[in-house]
C-alpha cells in the first residue's frame, strides 16, 4: 500500500515482500538480524525473504556476522 491509495480510502492489506532488490515476490521467511556496531544486543531488525532469495539474504548477513535467526513468516504478518 502506498500513501496515495491511503488517501484515496484504500484500506486493503500490503502483501509482505520480499527484501531482496528488484524482488517483488511474496515473503514466506523472516530474517532476523542487528548490527552489534550500530544497535544495543537486544535490538532486532528484521528483513523478509521469498522461497527464492531466503538463502540468499541469510548468506549475505552471516558472512558479515549480522544474522541472528530464519523464522517463518506467520500467514497474518505476525513473528513466527
Amino acid at each position: 500500500m502506498n500513501l496515495l491509495d491511503m488517501l484515496n480510502g484504500d484500506s486493503s492489506p500490503a502483501t509482505a515482500t520480499c527484501s531482496r532488490k528488484g524482488c517483488r515476490n511474496a515473503a514466506t521467511a523472516q530474517l532476523v538480524w542487528n548490527n552489534p556496531k550500530v544497535h544495543t544486543p537486544e535490538r532486532r531488525k528484521i528483513w523478509l525473504g521469498c522461497d527464492e532469495h531466503t538463502a540468499w539474504l541469510e548468506d549475505y548477513l552471516r558472512s558479515r556476522s549480522l544474522w541472528r535467526e530464519t523464522l517463518p513468516l506467520a500467514s497474518d504478518g505476525e513473528r513466527g
